[in-house]
């Protein structure tokens, strides 16, 4: 058996130490889980693990115990998933080029975008390496995020290179953003925040950084201490925590002498805090293969959901007993 093995007590430092846990959650054996590409937590600590499998979305609660599931057939491929304050789901559909708007219990309150419809970026074969030019709302979109009062920034990456704002009554603002590596412009922006300061992060991924803009889409300032960053949550006493997808997967170009998958959390002027994970065995519990989401519930607890699927068997790395989604408990 090569499933993970949760002899590790601890991972972290400083005031970020934590206890992992790679099995907490109890999965019927009836309704499968697939690979845990998003996780979120409500106000009611009810987890929903947005996945790759027959039921889209599975709901725990913080002890693990099953819910219910639900969004069977509603999408072509689940890739992120947002609750704002007021226990909104969106979810976002990346093949489907949409993203989807939803109660908690399934019901659809809304769409942006057109499904099956994309934007005229000149992208072959959904490779975002063949991109050509930015375009409009949506080709291939990657996560969602919400400002204080209300707007919802989209990063549109992996058919894209854009951030698109809409008003909170629901119109496309403006967009900004462009192909390449300089400051402003991004290379598969596939994660979003908004930071203590107001400010909307993106995690950059191709490019290995974190950009920090205005929400006007001002460049402000940029970290590169990050390897491949796919998505950023900040909590409610500004720190960032990074899933980093690292060197090891979910690239043409492995670079296994590289940093592997790992957590990162740094206060909000960019000091590290702590930091675990790296790569070295994907199959104990506080190592990652490939970190693609990350949210930190009211307690401290931290979610991070892998594609090991799609990011690692199909390299070699790991087999599809590798477990998709952990836990980490704060230790006081």
């Amino acid at each position: 058996m090569n499933q993970r093995s949760s002899h590790t007590e601890r991972v972290g430092q400083g005031d970020h130490v934590y206890r992992p846990l790679d099995a907490w959650h109890q999965v019927p054996a009836d309704i499968p889980m697939g690979e845990a590409v998003g996780v979120a937590v409500d106000s009611q600590d009810r987890v929903f693990v947005f996945n790759r499998g027959r039921h889209p979305v599975m709901v725990f609660d913080a002890d693990g115990t099953f819910l219910s599931c639900w969004g069977e057939g509603d999408f072509q491929r689940p890739h992120g998933i947002h609750i704002d304050p007021e226990d909104v789901l969106y979810l976002t559909d990346d093949q489907g080029h949409c993203i989807h708007k939803c109660t908690p219990e399934g019901e659809r309150l809304g769409m942006f975008g057109s499904p099956g419809v994309p934007s005229d970026t000149g992208v072959v074969d959904a490779n975002y390496r063949t991109l050509q030019q930015p375009a409009g709302p949506f080709n291939l979109p990657t996560n969602v995020t919400f400002s204080s009062d209300g707007e919802m920034y989209v990063s549109d990456g992996y058919g894209n290179c854009r951030v698109h704002c809409y008003a909170a009554t629901g119109e496309l603002q403006l967009s900004w953003g462009e192909p390449g590596c300089d400051e402003g412009q991004f290379h598969l922006p596939h994660g979003i925040a908004v930071d203590s300061q107001d400010r909307v992060v993106v995690a950059d991924r191709e490019n290995s950084r974190l950009q920090f803009f205005t929400r006007a889409g001002e460049f402000c300032e940029q970290w590169t201490d990050v390897v491949r960053p796919c998505n950023v949550f900040v909590t409610s006493d500004g720190n960032l925590f990074v899933a980093e997808m690292g060197w090891h997967a979910g690239t043409s170009q492995p670079r296994p002498d590289e940093a592997g998958g790992r957590v990162s959390v740094f206060a909000p002027d960019g000091v590290l805090l702590s930091r675990w994970g790296g790569g070295l065995n994907p199959y104990a519990a506080g190592d990652f293969i490939a970190p693609h989401d990350i949210w930190v519930d009211r307690q401290g607890g931290v979610y991070v959901a892998e594609v090991t699927l799609s990011a690692g068997v199909s390299r070699g790395l790991v087999t599809a007993d590798c477990a998709t989604l952990q836990k980490f408990v704060p230790r006081r």
